[in-house]
Protein backbone atom coordinates (compact mmCIF):
# COMPACT_ATOMS: atom_id res chain seq x y z
CA UNK A 1 0.00 0.00 0.00
CA UNK A 2 1.33 3.23 -1.32
CA UNK A 3 1.79 6.48 1.79
CA UNK A 4 -0.99 8.25 0.02
CA UNK A 5 -3.39 5.45 0.58
CA UNK A 6 -2.92 5.15 4.25
CA UNK A 7 -4.17 8.22 5.30
CA UNK A 8 -7.86 8.56 4.76
CA UNK A 9 -8.22 12.54 5.47
CA UNK A 10 -6.35 15.55 4.27
CA UNK A 11 -6.99 18.09 6.82
CA UNK A 12 -7.60 21.63 5.04
CA UNK A 13 -7.24 23.72 7.88
CA UNK A 14 -8.08 23.41 11.87
CA UNK A 15 -11.15 25.15 11.82
CA UNK A 16 -12.69 23.93 8.58
CA UNK A 17 -14.65 21.00 7.55
CA UNK A 18 -12.04 17.82 6.20
CA UNK A 19 -11.95 16.56 3.01
CA UNK A 20 -12.04 13.07 2.54
CA UNK A 21 -9.62 10.78 0.34
CA UNK A 22 -11.33 8.41 -0.91
CA UNK A 23 -9.43 5.39 -2.34
CA UNK A 24 -9.84 1.58 -3.34
CA UNK A 25 -9.96 0.53 -0.05
CA UNK A 26 -12.11 2.98 1.55
CA UNK A 27 -14.65 3.72 -1.39
CA UNK A 28 -17.27 1.03 -0.45
CA UNK A 29 -17.52 1.79 3.30
CA UNK A 30 -17.60 5.63 3.08
CA UNK A 31 -19.79 5.93 -0.15
CA UNK A 32 -20.89 3.52 -0.85
CA UNK A 33 -22.35 2.43 2.38
CA UNK A 34 -23.40 6.42 3.78
CA UNK A 35 -26.08 7.52 4.48
CA UNK A 36 -27.41 11.04 2.89
CA UNK A 37 -25.44 12.90 -0.01
CA UNK A 38 -21.66 12.77 -0.52
CA UNK A 39 -19.46 14.43 -3.33
CA UNK A 40 -16.63 12.89 -5.12
CA UNK A 41 -13.96 14.73 -6.83
CA UNK A 42 -12.38 12.69 -9.35
CA UNK A 43 -9.24 14.03 -10.24
CA UNK A 44 -5.20 14.01 -10.67
CA UNK A 45 -2.48 16.53 -9.16
CA UNK A 46 -0.87 17.37 -12.63
CA UNK A 47 -5.18 18.66 -14.57
CA UNK A 48 -5.38 22.27 -14.55
CA UNK A 49 -9.07 22.21 -14.52
CA UNK A 50 -9.12 20.00 -11.21
CA UNK A 51 -6.99 22.55 -9.77
CA UNK A 52 -9.45 25.25 -10.44
CA UNK A 53 -12.30 22.87 -8.86
CA UNK A 54 -10.61 21.87 -5.79
CA UNK A 55 -11.18 25.65 -4.07
CA UNK A 56 -14.64 24.89 -4.83
CA UNK A 57 -14.85 21.37 -3.39
CA UNK A 58 -13.17 22.91 -0.78
CA UNK A 59 -16.27 25.64 -0.04
CA UNK A 60 -19.02 23.42 -0.54
CA UNK A 61 -16.96 21.04 2.43
CA UNK A 62 -16.84 24.12 4.59
CA UNK A 63 -20.29 25.32 4.25
CA UNK A 64 -22.25 21.92 4.68
CA UNK A 65 -21.51 20.12 7.49
CA UNK A 66 -24.90 18.19 7.90
CA UNK A 67 -25.57 15.25 6.01
CA UNK A 68 -23.15 15.73 3.58
CA UNK A 69 -19.45 14.21 3.16
CA UNK A 70 -17.49 15.57 0.81
CA UNK A 71 -14.02 13.32 -0.40
CA UNK A 72 -11.72 13.17 -3.63
CA UNK A 73 -10.29 10.48 -5.45
CA UNK A 74 -6.82 10.66 -7.10
CA UNK A 75 -7.69 8.70 -10.48
CA UNK A 76 -3.63 7.96 -10.68
CA UNK A 77 -3.65 6.06 -7.69
CA UNK A 78 -7.55 4.46 -8.09
CA UNK A 79 -7.91 3.42 -11.77
CA UNK A 80 -10.15 0.68 -11.03
CA UNK A 81 -12.83 3.06 -9.42
CA UNK A 82 -11.92 5.79 -12.04
CA UNK A 83 -13.10 2.89 -14.67
CA UNK A 84 -15.96 1.74 -12.46
CA UNK A 85 -17.89 5.17 -12.73
CA UNK A 86 -16.77 5.50 -16.04
CA UNK A 87 -14.60 8.72 -15.35
CA UNK A 88 -13.27 9.39 -18.90
CA UNK A 89 -12.41 13.15 -18.45
CA UNK A 90 -11.46 15.12 -15.30
CA UNK A 91 -12.33 16.56 -13.06
CA UNK A 92 -15.84 14.42 -12.77
CA UNK A 93 -17.88 15.31 -9.72
CA UNK A 94 -20.15 12.68 -8.39
CA UNK A 95 -22.93 13.03 -6.22
CA UNK A 96 -24.18 9.64 -4.81
CA UNK A 97 -27.07 10.21 -2.74
CA UNK A 98 -27.42 6.58 -0.37
CA UNK A 99 -24.52 4.65 -1.57
CA UNK A 100 -25.86 5.32 -5.24
CA UNK A 101 -24.83 7.33 -8.09
CA UNK A 102 -27.73 10.29 -8.51
CA UNK A 103 -25.83 12.83 -10.52
CA UNK A 104 -22.39 13.21 -12.57
CA UNK A 105 -20.34 16.52 -13.58
CA UNK A 106 -17.77 16.87 -16.42
CA UNK A 107 -15.18 19.89 -16.42
CA UNK A 108 -15.10 22.79 -14.33
CA UNK A 109 -18.88 23.34 -12.46
CA UNK A 110 -20.06 26.05 -10.62
CA UNK A 111 -20.36 25.39 -6.79
CA UNK A 112 -24.28 26.68 -7.27
CA UNK A 113 -24.55 24.12 -10.05
CA UNK A 114 -23.56 21.16 -7.84
CA UNK A 115 -25.19 22.64 -4.59
CA UNK A 116 -28.27 22.43 -6.52
CA UNK A 117 -28.08 18.81 -7.21
CA UNK A 118 -28.08 17.79 -3.78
Amino acid sequence: MNYKKRFALIYLREDKKMVNVFNEDNFENEVLKSTGSVIVDFYADWCGPCKMMSPIIDQIAEENTENLKVGKVNVDDNQELAIKYNVMSIPTIMIFKDGNPTKTFVGVTDKDEIKSAL
